[in-house]
């Protein structure tokens, strides 16, 4: 019963404090692990977190897109984010959650990952120059915090117009 209690607290002051970002300082970035690698996005660009409701499977697509959530009546295409990568599935239950990065996009889209990670500053990133250039063209910027950890910083708006993205369907 305590487990559940905190997470609940957990979720609570996450909300508060995503809330409290978006009113005030623009600049805030949401942490989220998707398989191995640590991600930050812009709040701006980010939307809602809840935990993944059942999925719907849409046959002949790859493995990564997961199928359809109905969130509040209101279909989304849910893409396992680390899979996409050519990473390993995202087990949907225990921490996993789903990010809506699309609504503000005009996509009704979310990223199923592996927890969410809590609100997190710019000022606690520096550049990091040591793994050179990501390929992949929706990393926007490779960065370090205090603990030595990598991030990448995720740019929605170009992930959502890659074409790889778009193309769900086996060929």
């Amino acid at each position: 019963m305590a487990k559940r209690l905190s997470l609940r607290e957990f979720q609570e002051d996450l909300v508060r404090r995503f809330a409290e970002a978006q009113s005030g300082d623009r600049r805030a970035l949401l942490g989220v692990r998707a398989g191995r690698e640590n991600w930050l996005i812009n709040l701006t660009d980010s939307g809602e977190i809840l935990p993944p409701p059942p999925l719907a499977p849409v046959p002949l697509t790859y493995d990564w897109y997961r199928g359809l959530a109905n969130v509040r009546g209101t279909l989304f295409s849910v893409v396992d984010f680390a899979a996409f990568q050519h990473g390993g599935l995202t087990p949907a239950g225990g921490g996993a959650r789903l990010l809506l990065v699309g609504v503000r996009h005009g996509v009704n889209c979310a990223l199923l990952v592996s927890s969410a990670l809590g609100l997190r500053s710019p000022d606690d990133f520096q550049p990091d120059t040591s793994g050179g250039a990501d390929e992949r063209p929706w990393v926007q910027a490779r960065l370090r915090d205090a603990r030595d950890h990598v991030w990448l910083k995720l740019d929605v708006p170009r992930l959502l117009s890659h074409r790889g993205f778009l193309q769900a369907g086996l060929e």
